[in-house]
């Protein structure tokens, strides 16, 4: 990144030279097109990690079963639904026969824990536990059909059905394709397992409920796509 903003800022210069620009005026000029490029190239890198969980590779603890710990720079593929972790460069999965293993990941201030054989994150601990599982679609980018529309293929759920060879794990999709996140809500309740891929589904688990939970949804406005919304009118529920 440093080599980037110096060659953008020499390059800038030897341009001004040839302008014979003020030496003062120069120093603005680089200034702010140095600022300008610094936040574009963040832009690119945020945009080339549309299928991860967070913008950036973080320094992460793996805590295992057994008590040992483990850090890493770590990040969730959700495209994959595998974590993944940095090593000399590389970036590569935690292998099946390890998450057996795991007991919780740590990734900034959030927690992930193994369920079914995946790594889901953990929002709220109590009397009940509400997991978000992070998955995502690809679809093809809209290509011209005249008349300045556009058209989509059908969203792709398998990246190897695209992509293989071991680029799994790079930062960046095929140029042909974008990212679409969407996820699914685990309730643990009373040693039972109760998934959700939508507000139908909750109404649903929740009948004898039914009058509080459209009360509820229709004061706070609560939408199944924020986190927050979702936690609180679980907390909701739970609590009558």
């Amino acid at each position: 990144m440093e080599l980037l903003i110096f060659w953008h800022a020499y390059c800038l210069r030897k341009e001004m030279d040839t302008l014979n620009v003020k030496p003062m005026k120069l120093i603005c000029c680089i200034l702010i097109s140095s600022l300008t490029f610094i936040s574009s190239y963040a832009q690119a890198q945020n945009k080339e990690l549309t299928h991860y969980v967070f913008p950036e590779f973080t320094q992460g603890v793996i805590l295992m079963k057994a008590g040992k710990k483990d850090e890493a720079s770590l990040n969730y593929n959700s495209l994959t639904e595998e974590m993944i972790f940095e090593d000399k460069g590389r970036k590569m999965a935690i292998a099946m026969y390890e998450i057996g293993y795991i007991d919780t990941v740590f990734i900034k201030d959030r927690k992930f824990i193994v369920l079914n054989g995946k790594f889901v994150e953990l929002l709220y601990h109590s009397k009940w536990d509400l997991y978000l599982e992070h998955k995502c679609k690809l679809s093809e980018k809209g290509k011209p059909t005249g008349y300045g529309s556009t058209s989509k293929t059908t969203s792709i759920t398998s990246y190897s059905s695209i992509h293989s060879g071991g680029t799994t794990y790079e930062l960046k999709l095929p140029d042909k394709y974008e990212a679409k996140p969407y996820s699914y809500y685990w309730l643990k309740k009373n040693g039972e397992l109760y998934s959700f891929e939508n507000m139908r589904d909750l109404k649903k688990f929740y009948k004898d409920k039914e009058d509080l939970f459209k009360a509820y949804v229709k004061k706070q406005g609560v939408k199944f796509d924020n986190q927050e919304n979702v936690i609180q009118l679980f907390e909701h529920l739970e609590s009558e």
